[in-house]
């Protein structure tokens, strides 16, 4: 990957959405480590809570869903294998 020019609009805006979405993560990973009620698997309710939101800001469903789908297939090319990053 080559690197990103902040001068750039193209590669500023790629990179605001990278550092977005990496803020969900990293608050997720946070409220994870921290769920009272382990019998309530946070992830499964935030991936919810997500395309609900998603849809509520004008993705249709089927955009919605091919994301979703898309992430799933490639995640054995970036786990590499891998259950778990440890």
């Amino acid at each position: 990957m080559t690197d990103l020019d902040p001068g750039d609009p193209n590669d500023a805006w790629q990179a605001e959405a990278s550092d977005a979405v990496w803020r969900i993560g990293q608050e997720l990973r946070s409220l994870h480590m921290i769920n009272p009620w382990p019998d309530l698997p946070l992830l499964p309710r935030a991936i919810n809570h997500l395309m609900t939101e998603l849809w509520d800001g004008g993705f249709s469903q089927t955009e919605i869903r091919d994301a979703f789908n898309a992430a799933i297939a490639d995640m054995p090319r970036y786990a590499a294998g891998e259950e778990r990053r440890t």
